[in-house]
């Protein structure tokens, strides 16, 4: 969850290739799915939700909104 995706990608593209952090580690500074909430108590579960999901659940749910898993301006 964040209050600026932005900026968040682009911190998570400067960290790329430190071990410590996930997603970091893989290379995840690409944008394909999000979700946007005014409420930030929701935010957090829906982000709680999507993380217990398994990876099929995961890929379906991108697929819903980029079925072409391009990368997404912001």
């Amino acid at each position: 969850m964040s209050n600026d995706a932005k900026r968040r990608v682009w911190e998570h593209y400067q960290n790329r290739g430190n071990k410590e952090h996930f997603a970091e580690r893989y290379y995840c500074y690409d944008l394909i799915y999000y979700e946007h909430y005014n409420d930030v108590t929701r935010a957090i579960a829906r982000e709680k939700e999507i993380k217990a999901m398994t990876r099929k659940k995961k890929e379906e749910l991108i697929a819903t909104m980029n079925p072409k898993w391009r990368t997404l301006k912001l």
